[in-house]
């Protein structure tokens, strides 16, 4: 199945997203599901008012969307969920370490990055083994 990738960046006031493989595809909302949902209306726009030449072959037939946070943008959106306390736990990253890549201050390095995305990935995969 062909993929479109988007990458969701958090701004000062919302968050804006744009398609990494797609060409014409942009989106912006005040929250993630906003963003998301801009996306999806970008596409259906894109192939509504557009010839079957101009439209995207990605675009053509089935497709999945997949999203990319930056680290700044993740943390945002789920800081609510995720504490620095939680992370630190998960990663081995100090939480102010932590909290310098939420605010922007700094950006981390690709094996803190990657650090971060095994531990959420790893809880995603124990959350799905969870049965009640």
């Amino acid at each position: 199945m062909k993929l479109v990738k988007i990458i969701i960046e958090k701004s000062a006031d919302h968050f804006t997203a744009y398609a990494d493989n797609v060409e014409g595809i942009y989106a912006a909302g005040a929250s993630v599901a906003e963003v998301k949902q801009s996306v999806e209306d970008a596409i259906r726009l894109l192939v509504k008012y557009n010839d079957a030449e101009n439209i995207p072959s990605t675009l053509k037939g089935k497709f999945e969307l997949v999203y990319k946070f930056d680290i700044q943008s993740l943390l945002s959106y789920y800081k609510k969920i995720l504490t620095n306390s939680g992370l630190e736990k998960m990663t081995g990253i100090n939480q102010k370490q932590i909290q310098h890549y939420a605010s922007g201050l700094k950006d981390p390095r690709p094996a803190q990055t990657k650090k971060i995305e095994n531990a959420l990935h790893s809880l995603g995969r124990e959350l799905l083994a969870v049965q009640l």
